[in-house]
């Protein structure tokens, strides 16, 4: 699956946030609360976000690259390509 990276973020955001446990994590960790996820949701701050969030715990990672039908490292090199 040939993604653009906002097209990718946005997939692998909602792979997050299907899992509870793991979207209270991810607002933990970037500081969000639903209402400014929402309001951020096409920023690249916010992209960079879900792929640093992915990037930093390796089963989500490669849960998320499977769950999406992509290598694992298209998500980590998503990290530093600007939109």
């Amino acid at each position: 699956m040939e993604a653009d990276r906002a097209t990718l973020a946005l997939a692998a955001l909602g792979w997050i946030l299907a899992d509870s446990a793991r979207a209270d994590r991810f607002l933990a960790l970037t500081g969000l609360t639903p209402d400014g996820l929402r309001e951020a949701i096409g920023e690249s701050a916010t992209h960079q976000a879900v792929f640093d969030f992915l990037a930093a715990h390796e089963p989500d990672l490669v849960a998320a690259a499977d769950a999406l039908g992509v290598a694992p490292q298209a998500l980590v090199d998503h990290r530093s390509v600007p939109e």
